[in-house]
């Protein structure tokens, strides 16, 4: 670029990068217009009980076995989400880190367009039975599971205390 050496070439000069501006201006609207379509194939449960196998290949072979056993449990598609259960706080935050490799895995292998990943924190369920400490406890359980150690009990004198 020069420097002007009068008005009318200061002019001229301006003229000139408002049309180079507008050309590019141009250019950008025709390269935005040539977009790739977004494809529309709605993914199915079908569709994606059949990539997970390939899915949790991928996980294992690149040694992520905290993703594979989140991946391994029962996965299910509620409209366009996957829906993943996971088991605690652990599990929660290792899943939203795996999302975006997740998301473009099932894309490449089905075709899918639009997808979200939801997920579903499910926490451990305590038994509802009592936990069986004393040793007392535990031959009860087992009398009511099995009756016959209640006769071997009475015929052989079997005690729980030592």
């Amino acid at each position: 670029m020069s420097i002007p050496t009068s008005l009318s070439h200061t002019k001229k000069i301006l003229e000139e990068k408002a049309k180079d501006e507008e050309k590019r201006n141009e250019q950008r609207k025709a390269e935005a217009k040539v977009v790739e379509p977004v494809n529309t194939l709605q993914l199915t449960q079908s569709m994606l009980d059949e990539v997970m196998p390939k899915v949790l290949d991928h996980y294992r072979l690149e040694g992520k076995v905290l993703e594979h056993a989140i991946l391994n449990q029962p996965i299910k598609m509620e409209g366009h989400e996957i829906c993943l259960e996971v088991m605690g706080h652990v599990q929660e935050e290792i899943a939203q880190k795996m999302k975006p490799e997740l998301l473009t895995l099932i894309r490449d292998l089905t075709g899918a367009g639009k997808l979200a990943i939801k997920l579903v924190v499910k926490e451990e369920l305590e038994s509802a039975t009592n936990k069986l400490y004393t040793s007392s406890d535990k031959l009860r359980f087992l009398k009511e599971k099995h009756a016959a150690l209640a006769e071997f009990q009475r015929r052989f004198g079997l005690e729980t205390d030592y």
